[in-house]
């Protein structure tokens, strides 16, 4: 939220963060897919409506932490009782369907950008102890996007 002297305000970035760890893997991709899909189309909706009135179209970021481990790297069945399945979810592991995921929040400009980081619990206490399983959503990318936007607004050192 951009403040000006006079009181005026604009909302300029609005993050979303999110972690997933196991074992629940199957019972809670779903959930996050619609959590995040709502939020945008909510946000979105407001923008279009003018809830946020004078603003300038915001920077909408999203990050996602997922546990790597056996559960998120096990190929996933497929139940295909009336369609197919897209040939890049067939078999696919959570990590890869996760990616795939974010992959088309950004190539359908759902958010601006999305950062999709694997960590492994065992690792947790070692200095970057995270993977990046795309380049496209990096953490890097994610954060020079952003902070290329806040410049528009802020002095960034």
């Amino acid at each position: 939220m951009k403040h000006y002297p006079d009181g005026k305000r604009e909302l300029v970035a609005v993050l979303e963060l999110k972690s997933q760890k196991g074992p629940s893997f199957g019972n809670n991709i779903n959930n996050r897919t619609e959590e995040v899909l709502g939020s945008a189309y909510d946000l979105w909706t407001a923008y279009r409506e003018g809830a946020f009135r004078t603003s300038p179209s915001p920077w909408l970021g999203y990050m996602l932490l997922l546990e790597d481990c056996e559960g998120s790297r096990r190929s996933v069945r497929n139940n295909e009782p009336h369609f197919e399945v897209f040939p890049e979810f067939k078999g696919a592991s959570y990590i890869e369907r996760y990616r795939q995921t974010c992959l088309r929040l950004v190539r359908e400009r759902v958010y601006s950008e999305v950062c999709y980081l694997l960590a492994k619990e065992e690792d947790r206490a070692k200095p970057r102890n995270y993977s990046e399983p795309d380049e496209i959503l990096s953490g890097y990318r994610f954060l020079r996007s952003l902070c290329s936007h806040l410049s528009n607004f802020y002095e960034i050192a």
